[in-house]
């Protein structure tokens, strides 16, 4: 397994519309793989494909306290979704940045798991945000897009002069 760099915004790729995975094979078990090494190494609760540069639909997540419940989403899908959530949210690909984006509270989605066995999944709470957070990256969208122009700019001043302190 290997720790992959993960893509800081507002990085351009980060952008991207992800293609749906073709063939799962070993090359995508790998990525699976160390996707999720690089998510609990962070640490994070999910982490998409896009967000190290690999553009497939492949997602990994684990909201679980003790980080040992590993799911894996291959060309996820929202199926349905209602209800409402305000929830505060956070991203490794912006790190530092935590701020409130309105949510479904309840989603249903169909993915393949890493064996490409197919599957589907009621989510509520945090592992919803989870799933829609994620599943935006591989749509080319990142949660700080949700926010409001004036929080959007000061949350990309901030990130220029921590890469510039970093650098």
């Amino acid at each position: 397994m290997a720790l992959l760099p993960i893509l800081r915004y507002p990085d351009p790729r980060l952008h991207t519309k992800a293609l749906p995975v073709t063939v799962i094979d070993d090359t995508v078990r790998q990525l699976v793989a160390d996707m999720a090494e690089t998510m609990y190494e962070a640490p994070g609760i999910g982490l998409a494909a896009t967000q190290v540069n690999v553009h497939r639909r492949v997602v990994v997540i684990d909201v679980s306290e003790d980080r040992g419940e590993l799911l894996v989403f291959i060309n996820p899908e929202i199926v349905e979704r209602d209800g409402e959530q305000v929830c505060e949210e956070g991203c490794l690909s912006v790190p530092g940045i935590y701020e409130k984006v309105t949510r479904a509270e309840h989603v249903r989605v169909k993915a393949m798991n890493e064996k490409g066995e197919p599957f589907e999944l009621e989510a509520h709470g945090l592992l919803a945000v989870c799933v829609q957070h994620e599943i935006d990256h591989l749509d080319g969208k990142v949660f700080v897009e949700y926010l409001s122009a004036l929080k959007l700019n000061r949350i990309k001043s901030k990130l220029a002069k921590q890469a510039r302190i970093t650098a």
